[in-house]
């Protein structure tokens, strides 16, 4: 049958309303696995296996994007055996051992999600579509990774998510195609609220100037929870559009507000901006309330840091990495990436590097890149040997869990990249909640969209759930 023809047969069969039917569970057919298994979405049938990595190349987040792409480009090297291996010798598995994935050379083909929700769903479809991307991986906005997770689920290709922060992407709107190894908002906001108490006081009157989209949203109400618990007092929040520019009209405001803390829920170019922009406006030269006027970026990066200067000084933060860790991991890592490089990788860098080669490693000691059994083996995994200690990636919503970094901004850097200091870890205990916080359900095993393309492919077989 042709792909135009299956196209049209998977189109009547989704409006035909089966599509929902299935995804209750109840099945008109039954099909056996094996036959289904060798059906899914861009199954590999040749000698190479391709991963699709959509990243912002344009728009307020491209810095990050362009340090994924470099992390993305490192694993598949060290996945087909090239260089040092990276980490993949610290890793805790022993599965991978540089000859691609389950026998298969790793190709890649690339995307841009311009740090937008429609281009980016557009970029992975191109990429599953035309490509044969058996996996998706990227992110860097959570509005564009939750797009992008959507999709996925629809389509049967499961979605390591690099950067990305909201609560939402593994709360409210978690899905069983999505994992996500990078920390939450919530996980933030518990991690650094005691650094600012204890640095700040328990007596504080904060005005939050929020990114309008999911990550800001659920950032801002992270830390109005966290930081009230401590005593803090809130100001009605203030939302600014991603990719502003000039937030000096909305930086006026604090000035006679009453406020003694400014926290900017902002990251990428953003933040740079923002930051910069409030230093500039004397804000960290006053004095309110009798105290000390302080900016707080919950969440922060190098290459955050590095582009807003002078301005990062003295700054607290939350990161999920930090490149000058000193386990053994995190210096393979950083020495492998600097080889190739010639700089330190980011955090961005390094949750997009580690997706690829947990991702790797599930197909492996699933025997299989069969979505449903992929899942399985990453479901609970729990590993150690990429960068952050004892991780768990918990099966009730495919987030991991590990210790979360309080970092702050150096007053004195020793070069261009030693531009942050890690000041306390919250453990792993410490930042792990209970899943029902957040609500949202994981969905279906087996999405409609792969299910119909069984069907078009081996109409009346069966297949045992």
């Amino acid at each position: 049958m042709t792909d135009t023809l299956k196209g049209m047969r998977r189109r009547t069969l989704l409006k035909s309303g089966l599509a929902g039917i299935l995804a209750t569970g109840v099945a008109p057919l039954i099909f056996t696995r094996g036959a289904y298994a060798q059906e899914f979405c861009n199954a590999p049938t040749g000698d190479t296996v391709t991963l699709g990595f959509n990243v912002p190349q344009t728009g307020a987040y491209a810095d990050e994007g362009a340090d994924e792409l470099k992390a993305y480009e490192l694993a598949v090297e060290h996945l087909n055996g090239g260089g040092d291996g990276g980490m993949i010798p610290t890793f805790s598995s022993k599965t991978l051992k540089g000859s691609g994935i389950l026998g298969k050379k790793v190709a890649y083909v690339t995307g841009d999600t311009q740090t937008k929700a429609d281009a980016a769903r557009d970029s992975a479809r191109r990429m599953i579509e035309r490509d044969g991307a058996v996996m998706i991986t990227g992110g860097s906005s959570s509005g564009v990774a939750i797009a992008v997770q959507g999709l996925c689920q629809e389509m049967g290709v499961i979605f390591m998510a690099a950067l990305t922060h909201s609560n939402d992407t593994t709360g409210k709107d978690k899905k069983r195609y999505g994992f996500r190894h990078f920390f939450n908002a919530y996980q933030s906001g518990i991690a650094i609220a005691p650094t600012l108490g204890k640095a700040y006081g328990t007596d504080r009157i904060a005005y939050h100037l929020t990114a309008d989209y999911t990550w800001g949203w659920t950032q801002e109400e992270s830390m109005k929870n966290a930081t009230e618990a401590l005593g803090w007092k809130t100001i009605a929040p203030v939302r600014t559009p991603v990719g502003a520019g000039d937030f000096s009209q909305y930086i006026t405001p604090v000035l006679n507000s009453g406020a003694d803390v400014l926290v900017l829920n902002h990251y990428g170019f953003d933040m740079v901006n923002s930051l910069t922009q409030a230093v500039q406006f004397g804000l960290r030269d006053k004095q309110v309330n009798g105290k000390q006027f302080e900016i707080v970026v919950p969440l922060v990066s190098d290459l955050m840091a590095k582009g807003a200067g002078a301005s990062m000084k003295g700054i607290y933060g939350t990161a999920n990495w930090d490149w000058q860790l000193g386990d053994d991991a995190s210096k393979a890592f950083t020495k492998s990436f600097g080889a190739k490089f010639g700089q330190p990788p980011s955090q961005a860098a390094h949750t997009s590097y580690v997706q690829t080669l947990l991702y790797a490693d599930a197909c492996e000691r699933a025997g299989t890149f069969y979505p449903p059994e992929v899942i399985k083996a990453l479901e609970d995994y729990e590993f150690d040997g990429l960068g952050n200690g004892p991780t768990t990636y918990r099966g009730a919503d495919h987030q991991c869990f590990k210790d979360v970094y309080v970092v702050q901004g150096k007053q004195a850097p020793a070069n261009p990249f030693d531009l942050l200091q890690v000041v306390d870890v919250a453990s792993k205990d410490a930042v792990t909640y209970d899943p029902a916080i957040f609500g949202g359900e994981l969905g279906p095993d087996t999405p409609a969209m792969l299910i119909v393309d069984v069907l078009i492919s081996n109409p009346g077989g069966r297949f045992s759930r």
